[in-house]
């Protein structure tokens, strides 16, 4: 990954700050009780998706075992890893919604060993205007992932790009937060915003709620508009800035197209490496097992 490439020897790395080294992270001896991550920004096209696959893909090659929770009713997270999920005639909508059914059942096995999915398709959308008037009705994600959290050691909620409904049952959900951050200035914009908002949850709902981190996505060395807008994000929020970098790179839709992560897609390409790098450091930083 540019900038990356002499990581633990006190090289700058594309934050501007000292890249610190992240070790291998430890052979787990048992699995659960997961930590869950919501992969959060009411802003779209910032690669929540990508990352959610790709660091799921990741923290699963480091032995812990992922359940990816595909949240957005476009599903995108669903066909990225192969599920037809316009197929399913139960989805994480139908768990929301009615009574009745086994999350383990409607759970989805990948390619990928100790990955896999909880999908959604387009019928998700429906679910907002109907859990409106339920009782605890931003709780529901969290009593729909109960039963499973002691059989995965991460889950990584894929939120779709709004602060409705659905992304607070998602916070609600969560012990923590990732925000991917596009390396552009309107991007910034919105971050306060979503910040403010997970203050509010975790005054209001959900107190053991905190940020992991935010990650600079879409970064491009060669600009100094990149540059400058991970400077002012580092700037701003310090220390919740992740020292990884993810840089843009054709390899990402290349991979989605393949169906699969691009740590199986191209093993060797920067871009798996980086999202290798961001696992460690998510593991060293207490985000995860």
């Amino acid at each position: 990954m540019p900038g990356t490439e002499n990581a633990g020897n006190g090289t700058l790395g594309p934050t501007g700050r000292p890249l610190p080294h992240f070790p291998e992270p430890p052979v787990l001896t048992s699995h659960g009780p997961a930590r869950v991550i919501a992969m959060c920004n009411q802003k779209g096209g910032v690669g929540k998706t990508t990352t959610t696959i790709n660091l799921g893909a990741t923290l699963a090659e480091y032995g812990r075992r992922v359940l990816l929770v595909d949240f957005d009713p476009q599903g995108a997270l669903s066909v990225g890893l192969g599920i037809p999920a316009h197929k399913l005639d139960v989805t994480v909508y139908n768990l929301l919604t009615e009574r009745g059914h086994d999350v383990r059942d409607v759970i989805q096995k990948t390619k990928v060993e100790n990955l896999d999915v909880l999908p959604a398709n387009i019928d998700l959308s429906a679910a907002e205007v109907q859990l409106v008037g339920e009782v605890a009705r931003e709780q529901i994600l969290a009593r729909v992932l109960r039963p499973v959290l002691d059989e995965y050691d991460v889950v990584l909620i894929d939120c779709q790009p709004s602060l409705g409904l659905l992304t607070v049952n998602a916070l609600t959900a969560a012990h923590g937060v990732l925000i991917p951050l596009e390396c552009e200035f309107f991007a910034m914009r919105g971050v306060a915003l979503l910040v403010e908002t997970i203050e509010k949850i975790t005054d209001r709902l959900n107190p053991r709620l905190q940020v992991d981190g935010i990650l600079a996505t879409m970064y491009d060395g060669r600009t100094l508009h990149s540059k400058e807008v991970v400077a002012s994000v580092v700037e701003h929020f310090d220390e919740r800035v992740f020292h990884t970098v993810i840089s843009r790179t054709v390899k990402f839709p290349d991979a989605s197209l393949a169906a699969e992560p691009i740590t199986t897609y191209d093993s060797t390409h920067k871009g798996a490496a980086a999202y290798r790098q961001l696992a460690r450091e998510l593991i060293a930083r207490g985000g995860a097992a």
